[in-house]
């Protein structure tokens, strides 16, 4: 089949609805013929499982391409970056048997998450009361605020270590003035940084220039987004949302690429639907079903450990998110964990006094009221996680996937049917 990578342009892979969809695997696959996987946003807030044998990677901030040997990996400008964490899950990789040497690289414009950031980030979780969000606590919100308010410090920075020292005093004393004394000793995190700074000097580049230079050389170049639509800034259930922007416009500001240089945008979405933390979830199920998508999906969030939220899925959301990413194509997921179910559920609307929805609403409130408008498809009842082929799956898998294709007009090109990086199918596009 064709590849989605084509030389001198981007294939970008986003989370189509709360995240977790396992856009890792994806990336994994595609990265085995990319020359550069590159992270847009977000920080180590992100978490991506590959399996591969019987080695498991975490990544949290890291582009996952790492895995292959001949891919380069960039952390961009749009992306925040905590330098402790970067080098110590770049050590925890290393351990694994990844050889990072000469391709792992980071923008100069990136801004820098400082601890006093991740204090912070909790402050805020007990000043928001019950209308906390669930953050990860890993100071990206914060981080963000900084950057958004012009007082953030970025990679550059570092390197005329003077202005940074009083930059960064600045910084921390208005912190002071907001949020109290909190303990943190400036100066022996100054020392720290200076120390950083010469650790990471090897690997910091301008990034606008790389990809440009990178496209222009016909290089493949795969872009692998954190988080996912449902949690973008301005597009999500805000404020139950992340710090930046997650769809494909954040791509293009993350990066400093052009919109036409984008040529597909893979959706990857989960056979039912989680998210993590607070928010509206109108398909959740608290019942035998959310257990089982828990406990048979081994629902936890990677950064956090947290027990995810599950539900059916949800088009209405999927539809909402192929609105704003006009995805190429969509990767299903998790296939596998459907296996069991004698009868299936999908939301296809919401009904508001008995009127149906346009898109998934932007006041929050309307879906205290809203009713689900759900299709049963009958269940296939076998084990698809041998399956490698369309014409392996069952009938009734088949057309879950179909009925998917319909509802949404997008068609799926892969299927998730479970954990490892063999573990998929490959649907033939009409």
């Amino acid at each position: 089949m064709a590849s989605l990578l084509q030389p001198g342009e981007i294939t970008v892979v986003l989370g189509a609805v709360w995240g977790d969809e396992g856009k890792g695997k994806l990336s994994d696959i595609l990265c085995g013929e990319a020359d550069i996987c590159a992270r847009c946003q977000g920080g180590n807030n992100a978490g991506h499982t590959i399996v591969v044998g019987d080695v498991k990677y975490d990544f949290h901030m890291l582009p996952s391409g790492l895995i292959n040997p001949n891919c380069a990996a960039l952390v961009g400008a749009g992306v925040v970056v905590h330098l402790p964490s970067f080098f110590e899950e770049k050590e925890k990789l290393e351990a694994k048997g990844l050889n990072t040497d000469g391709r792992l690289f980071v923008s100069d414009r990136a801004h820098l998450v400082f601890d006093f950031h991740q204090r912070i980030d909790g402050l805020k979780e007990i000043e928001l009361g019950r209308g906390s969000i669930g953050t990860t606590g890993k100071g990206i919100g914060p981080t963000y605020s900084s950057k958004a308010s012009r007082s953030g410090l970025r990679i550059h920075h570092l390197y005329n270590f003077e202005d940074f020292s009083e930059r960064f005093r600045t910084m921390v004393n208005n912190k002071f003035k907001r949020y109290g004394n909190f303990d943190y000793d400036v100066e022996a995190e100054l020392q720290r940084y200076k120390e950083l700074a010469e650790r990471l000097r090897p690997y910091v580049i301008d990034s606008v220039a790389y990809l440009y230079n990178a496209r222009k050389q016909n290089k493949k170049i795969l872009v692998e987004g954190a988080n996912a639509l449902m949690l973008d800034l301005d597009f999500g259930t805000y404020p139950y949302v992340t710090s930046s922007n997650t769809t494909v416009g954040g791509v293009c500001t993350g990066l400093g690429v052009p919109p036409a240089s984008i040529k597909n945008s893979i959706g990857v979405v989960k056979a039912y639907t989680t998210r993590v933390g607070g928010g509206p979830f109108p398909t959740e199920q608290l019942n035998a079903i959310g257990e089982h998508f828990q406990t048979v999906g081994h629902e936890y969030g990677v950064t956090t450990g947290r027990k995810r939220r599950c539900g059916w899925l949800d088009l209405v959301v999927v539809n909402y998110s192929n609105m704003i990413n006009g995805y190429t194509t969509l990767n299903i997921t998790k296939l596998d964990i459907l296996d069991s179910l004698p009868v299936i559920k999908v939301a296809t609307g919401y009904l508001l006094n008995g009127k149906r929805l346009e898109a998934f609403p932007a006041d929050l409130s309307v879906l205290e009221n809203i009713e689900v408008e759900y299709v049963e498809l009958p269940g296939w009842q076998s084990d698809i996680t041998k399956c490698r082929e369309w014409k392996d799956l069952p009938e009734n898998a088949k057309k879950y996937i179909e009925f998917i294709e319909k509802e949404t007009g997008v068609p799926v090109d892969w299927i998730g049917v479970g954990a490892a990086r063999d573990e998929m199918v490959r649907k033939p596009l009409n």
